[in-house]
């Protein structure tokens, strides 16, 4: 079966080789050709034998990611792709531009399981995990098509990471490898629903010789279990308390300031109750609570609050000792949000 050779890291594609009969420095070689020079083909690595090459075209492919679909936003430039996978699956991403760096927002899953009421990524469910070579290739394929150097990912699109997380780990190692893409941890956000014990494992990992430097993105959406159960099936499984004693551990062994994430939905979780029932349960931690006017998504039937709501409602947060802050809003007049772009593709399709 042939094998893509981006679900490899450095240390796995050494083990690889050395079972080839090839001497460990050839993956270092080849892990460079691919991560830090960009190679889409085996005979573009002309440092490497021509028995070797033929080897690697019979044993691996190097990747299978294709773009059906990209929107580009004329207001600020942000680009919204839809990716088709190998077996045909669609996932998407979105390329953000800031002043001083760009970003990555990819996917970690097909579909989702979460069942968000709020968020379009979960409409159809899930169909599969990605791996951490799918994963790749979309920051991959984002510098390819805009031919700027990305900095920094959030992984933020489709799909719940911690639920990949074996994959998400690997991808991790594969972009911050110094042979390769080299992306810092600190520029890596991962965000999650919140499932409690992979937060917690996540919080004594040791990626390289420390605990994890990457920065931990909760979707947290409401103040209290009772509102959170209405919005976000996985509050069934994990008490509030729970999510936050994850979090503390979290800033404990990683010294990551924690974000947690606040879809602002009008009449839902908007009112000067909820600011001040949010800055009771996270008094005493580093924390900063990003605030996001909900996308209108028609299954949810939610609408957002107004401007002036979502300035009043981080205002009484920052009274009550909370640092909050209002996501900028990119690509505001295409798909933007998770899932849109994929979800009217495949409406399209069963039309």
């Amino acid at each position: 079966m042939i094998k893509d050779i981006f679900d490899y890291t450095k240390g796995e594609l050494k083990a690889e080789l050395e079972s080839l009969g090839e001497k460990p420095y050839r993956a270092k070689q080849i892990f460079s050709w691919l991560h830090a020079r960009s190679a889409v083909s085996f005979d573009e690595m002309t440092d490497l034998s021509k028995d070797l090459r033929a080897r690697l075209k019979e044993k691996y492919s190097i990747g299978g990611l294709s773009v059906p679909d990209m929107q580009k936003s004329k207001l600020d430039g942000t680009r919204k792709y839809l990716f088709r996978l190998y077996d045909g699956e669609l996932i998407e991403g979105v390329f953000m531009e800031y002043r001083e760096w760009n970003t990555a927002c990819i996917s970690s899953q097909v579909g989702c399981a979460m069942g968000c009421r709020f968020c379009a990524s979960t409409v159809d469910g899930l169909s599969r995990d990605m791996t951490a070579g799918e994963m790749v290739q979309e920051v991959y394929e984002m510098e390819r098509s805009t031919g700027k150097k990305i900095s920094h990912i959030v992984v933020m699109g489709s799909g719940e990471p911690l639920l990949n997380y074996d994959n998400l780990l690997r991808f991790i190692d594969i972009i911050t490898d110094g042979d390769g893409k080299g992306v810092s941890q600190r520029n890596i956000t991962v965000s999650t629903c919140g499932i409690v014990p992979a937060i917690e494992r996540l919080a004594m990992e040791k990626l390289g010789r420390e605990h994890p430097q990457i920065n931990l993105a909760i979707s947290l959406h409401a103040s209290n279990d009772d509102k959170r159960k209405m919005l976000m099936p996985i509050a069934e499984k994990y008490s509030m308390a729970e999510l936050v004693r994850a979090s503390r551990l979290y800033y404990e062994k990683t010294h990551r300031k924690i974000t947690f994430e606040y879809a602002l939905v009008k009449g839902e979780n908007d009112s000067e109750a909820d600011a001040r029932e949010l800055a009771e349960l996270l008094q005493g931690m580093p924390v900063l609570v990003n605030l996001i006017p909900v996308n209108p998504v028609t299954e949810s039937g939610y609408s957002r609050p107004s401007r002036e709501a979502v300035i009043n409602f981080k205002n009484k947060l920052e009274n009550f000792g909370i640092n909050g802050s209002i996501r900028r809003e990119l690509g505001s007049d295409i798909d933007g949000a998770c899932g849109q772009l994929r979800m009217r593709h495949s409406r399209d399709a069963r039309r």
